[in-house]
C-alpha cells in the first residue's frame, strides 16, 4: 500500500461489565493489510471520555489485577463530582488519566514489535457503554 497514514477503525463490544480486550490479533492483522513490509508506528486511540489502552501481559492473571488495581485506586462509590450514569461512573471519567486512550508502538517490517508477553489491550470500567470504537493508525 503506497499511502503514508492508513486508518481502520475497530467495533468493540465490551458488555456490561469492566473489561480487559486483547486487541492485539486486530492490531497484527490491521498491520499485514497496510503495512507492506515497512516500518512505522501503530497508533491505537480510544475515542471515548471512560476508557483506555494499556500494554500489558493477558491470561496469566495481569488483566485481572488491572482491573483490580483500578479498583482500588477509583472505587466505584459516591465520592466523584461527575455523577451522572451508574453509581460511581465519574471514576470512569478519571480513568484516562491513569490509563491513557493512546498508544503508539513500533512496527518493524510489517510487524508488531512487542515484548514476549506483551498485549495491546482496550480497558473499559465503563458499565454504561458496551460498544467502543478503537482506531488504528499505521504512519509508515
Amino acid at each position: 500500500m503506497s499511502d503514508a497514514f492508513t486508518t481502520r477503525v475497530l467495533n468493540i463490544s465490551t458488555g456490561s461489565s469492566e473489561a480487559v480486550v486483547d486487541l492485539t490479533r486486530q492490531c497484527e492483522s490491521f498491520l499485514r493489510d497496510v503495512a507492506a513490509g515497512r516500518d512505522g508506528l501503530l497508533n491505537v486511540f480510544v475515542p471515548h471520555a471512560t476508557a483506555g489502552v494499556a500494554i500489558i501481559e493477558t491470561g496469566a492473571g495481569s488483566d485481572d489485577d488491572l482491573l483490580a488495581a483500578l479498583h482500588s485506586l477509583l472505587p466505584a462509590d459516591d465520592r466523584w463530582q461527575h455523577r451522572h450514569g451508574s453509581p460511581g461512573h465519574g471514576r470512569d471519567h478519571v480513568l484516562p488519566a491513569i490509563v491513557p486512550p493512546h498508544a503508539t508502538l513500533p512496527v518493524v517490517d510489517g510487524r508488531l514489535e512487542l515484548g514476549t508477553w506483551q498485549s495491546v489491550c482496550l480497558v473499559d470500567t465503563n458499565k454504561d457503554n458496551a460498544n467502543r470504537q478503537v482506531r488504528l493508525s499505521f504512519l509508515g
